[in-house]
């Protein structure tokens, strides 16, 4: 509750014209942010494009006085972010598409429920593939990635029942995926229709 008071006092400061206040908040919350953008997107630089867009709309919103979440300052900027994400895929016709390219999310893939009976078929092949390659993957990492994929546990409730810190759920998370590239490319596995 205090975390959520000290946001609501900087977004004050910031908008009686205090630009280290926004500074302040933009560093706090930062981490979080890149992470769950770039767990969406699995791009370094897509990541961070979509990083910065996020904190201009946040800026624009803020100098225009539109913001109203009061004491929601965090979720109101990962719902901005969730957006942009959402308008990047739109933007580069790739939701959802079956390629092997580096961009592609194939977790996007398995929760869409508007597919037709051949990408049906498709999807569960897919699906099947990838569950054999992540049982390749180190204990660590693997049980994370299952965890959060196919549980649908936040980071938090990850690292309260492994015993380790946020940061580290996410490394296992990172090095999970970065691994799983790896794995896909050994075996030369193309995700295609």
């Amino acid at each position: 509750m205090e975390q959520l008071h000290q946001d609501s006092t900087l977004l004050e400061w910031y908008l009686a014209g205090d630009e280290n206040a926004l500074e302040t908040l933009i560093n706090r919350h930062s981490q979080r942010i890149y992470s769950f953008i770039f767990s969406k997107v699995f791009d370094k630089d897509v990541a961070e494009d979509i990083f910065q867009d996020t904190f201009i709309k946040v800026i624009k919103t803020l100098k225009r006085g539109s913001y109203n979440e009061e004491g929601k300052f965090l979720p109101w900027v990962m719902r901005i972010a969730h957006n942009l994400v959402i308008d990047h895929f739109r933007k580069n016709n790739r939701m959802p598409k079956f390629e092997g390219n580096d961009d592609f999310n194939i977790f996007s893939l398995i929760g869409d429920s508007s597919l037709n009976a051949e990408k049906q078929i498709i999807k569960d092949q897919v699906e099947t593939d990838l569950r054999k390659l992540i049982e390749e993957l180190p204990t660590d990492q693997k049980e994370v990635l299952i965890m959060r994929m196919y549980k649908d546990m936040s980071f938090k409730e990850i690292s309260e029942i492994t015993g380790v810190s946020i940061n580290t759920a996410l490394g296992r998370m990172r090095y999970a995926i970065i691994n799983l590239r790896k794995i896909i490319n050994k075996h030369n596995i193309v995700l295609t229709n």
